[in-house]
């Protein structure tokens, strides 16, 4: 019996690497450290009612960004760890199992579990205020949405210390991700992890469209949005329509290797290539989905901090749904090399370079905005001017990709992967850190402090260029993704050395940025205004933080800027009228929470295909639904007198 169970956590448990049993080690600490201290002071009650029970979006909102920035320092060390192994030749730090692994886990959670909950959590924070809504237009799908993103990332780390991590590629094409090749639970963690974790992403996806085109307040025409709602409306559209594709995807690979079943395995019939299509159905569009809501925000900073209207706002907007529909005619341009045939190349070539196009006008837009504007040089304008020749180079070597026949040399190569961090980094986790300081009054009611800011900024950025800039040279050198080792014969040495230096940099600048807001949390200058940067759209017209209601009286919107519109004509007051009425709100609720619990259960027992658990788990799931199809008491109102002292206390600046 002592050696069944002894063999059974054998292959349980991940054993016989160092690394492994560290991340034990401080999984463990930092688990009993949590429990702890919310026992010590006593907060059980407070987390259960306050944040684990909360259907208020902007509550939501925050509980995404913090997910973020774990996952972004878990896919950071990841990359850390990868530079390591690379920084020299015949390097043996990494076994060359936990390498593939590493550089797995390191794409999916970047991807899936980083920049998706980033863009999540500026929509959640941002949206309803912009638009002047009280509320998103279902508080408690929002929540289901955000535990299922939650307990799916929980599911994929798991990985890391029980069962194993996948180790097909971020990616997972067959035949590396079929049965043969990868027989642990680690490709069935990456599926059902993704597969939890996306079901609250469409239904984010669906959410967010409904409160834009439904929820605005009264007067507010489309044309009158703020262009970070635009772009949020945008990626919606993107989301609906493509994270079906990955589904499917997903789910026919789990049948195979779950069901035996043959879709994508040539030797019984399958075709791989069915999978690589699929994925990049999602994939593609996957990246204007992350990288839209950028434009939205760098949008935003430059308007408020050149103190301009945007210029070129049609302009703008027609870009964005324009990208929005081009998105999905791009996908093959990841894959020229597969003999697709030279008439497919040439149409998923032209329209890669066409894309360029309603991208491109956004940087000059910005620019033309920026021209003779009061510039004020802010943490989010610095980031935001450091995106746009950052993005610039990623766009440039973006079309040097779409020519297909030059593809053929680049494709696989280090200036593939250094292309597409320089528009993912450059692009995507600049704007959003960009947003995260733009709005963190809005949502806690400080600033994070600029001089620790600064030096972020720069570590950020010089490390990241002394990272990628060597990347684009390795690649004519030839070197290719996914190489676990190499020889001093090849050459590549100084530049994997230079890169991995850069990567630090960055890793550094990340702890500056924990180190800033830790320090901000005291020392932070204090948002008494709800206003801090003379803001032009409707967030900055309540207090910070903004009250649970968002606003007291609905504004009315007579034009863009609306906010701004407000405060030159003088009529501040409008918003702050003694004759309140009663504002009906959603009750909290632990079913979101208990639901994805058990999907988390049932994603488990499918991972490990043990079927009484995953039938437990979809039990429970269907349990929830019910129980919430029988729930009616589902809101309340805030009487008059509530809002007044509400107000008063939040106002007394």
């Amino acid at each position: 019996m002592l050696e069944h169970i002894k063999t059974f956590a054998s292959h349980f448990f991940v054993t016989g690497d160092p690394l492994i049993y560290g991340a034990d080690v401080s999984i463990v600490l930092t688990s009993l450290a949590i429990v702890f201290v919310l026992t010590y002071f006593k907060k059980w009650g407070w987390i259960w009612k306050e944040w684990i029970t909360t259907v208020d979006h902007k509550k939501i909102g925050i509980m995404y960004m913090i997910s973020t920035l774990l996952m972004l320092f878990r896919g950071g060390v990841d990359a850390l760890l990868m530079r390591l192994q690379l920084a020299l030749p015949n390097v043996h730090f990494l076994q060359s199992e936990h390498y593939n692994e590493i550089f797995t886990t390191h794409g999916t959670i970047m991807i899936i579990f980083m920049a998706m909950p980033f863009i999540f959590a500026m929509m959640n924070i941002v949206v309803p205020l912009q638009i002047g809504a009280r509320d998103v237009a279902y508080p408690f799908l929002n929540a289901v949405s955000f535990w299922m993103f939650f307990l799916g990332a929980m599911l994929f780390n798991l990985s890391f210390v029980i069962g194993g991590s996948p180790d097909a590629g971020w990616v997972s094409y067959p035949p590396l991700s079929e049965l043969p090749f990868s027989q642990g639970p680690g490709e069935n963690f990456y599926i059902w992890g993704i597969q939890i974790s996306g079901i609250g992403s469409l239904a984010t996806g669906i959410n967010f469209l409904v409160t834009i085109l439904k929820m605005r307040t009264k007067s507010m025409k489309l044309m009158e949005m703020p262009l970070f709602t635009w772009s949020i409306l945008a990626t919606n559209i993107l989301i609906i329509f493509s994270f079906p594709v990955l589904t499917v995807a997903l789910a026919l690979l789990f049948l195979d290797r779950f069901a035996g079943m043959h879709f994508f395995t040539m030797t019984h019939g399958g075709n791989p290539m069915m999978f690589v299509n699929l994925f990049w159905m999602w994939g593609h569009p996957e990246v204007y989905i992350v990288v839209l809501p950028a434009f939205g925000i760098f949008s935003e900073i430059v308007s408020t901090f050149s103190s301009k209207k945007i210029f070129g706002y049609k302009s703008m907007v027609i870009s964005m749904m324009l990208i929005s529909v081009q998105a999905y005619f791009t996908w093959v341009h990841h894959f020229f090399t597969m003999g697709s045939g030279a008439d497919v190349n040439t149409f998923f070539a032209i329209s890669t370079m066409l894309i360029a196009i309603p991208t491109g006008v956004k940087v000059f837009n910005w620019l033309f905005t920026m021209y003779r504007g009061r510039i004020r040089l802010t943490q989010p304008m610095l980031w935001t001017i450091a995106f746009i020749p950052t993005f610039a180079i990623g766009g440039a070597t973006g079309v040097m990709l779409a020519v297909a026949p030059a593809d053929y040399q680049y494709h696989n190569s280090y200036f593939l992967i250094a292309h597409f961090h320089q528009v993912l980094i450059g692009g995507v986790v600049f704007g959003m850190l960009a947003g995260m300081y733009y709005w963190f009054p809005k949502m806690f009611g400080f600033k994070l402090d600029e001089r620790l800011g600064k030096w972020a900024f720069w570590l950020w950025n010089i490390g990241f260029y002394v990272c990628f800039m060597p990347q684009y040279a390795l690649g004519f050198m030839g070197m290719t993704r996914r190489v676990y080792t190499y020889g001093w014969d090849m050459g590549w040495a100084p530049l994997n050395f230079i890169s991995t230096v850069g990567a630090f940099l960055m890793g550094i600048g990340f702890i500056f940025q924990v180190w800033q807001i830790a320090y901000s949390i005291k020392h932070g200058e204090r948002d008494l205004t709800g206003d801090p940067w003379n803001g032009r759209t409707l967030e900055w017209s309540i207090p910070s933080p903004a009250p649970l209601y968002n606003f007291a009286i609905l504004p009315e919107v007579k034009g863009q800027d609306a906010w701004l519109l407000i405060k030159q004509e003088q009529k501040k007051d409008r918003l702050m009228k003694k004759n309140y009425e009663p504002i009906h709100m959603p009750k909290n609720s632990g079913i979101p929470f208990i639901m994805a619990v058990f999907f988390f259960i049932a994603g488990f027992g499918f991972t490990f295909e043990w079927i009484w658990m995953a039938v437990i788990g979809l039990i429970g799931v269907g349990i929830s639904l019910l129980a919430r199809s029988f729930q009616y008491d589902t809101d309340y109102y805030i009487p008059v007198d509530e809002i007044e002292r509400t107000e008063k206390s939040l106002r007394r600046a």
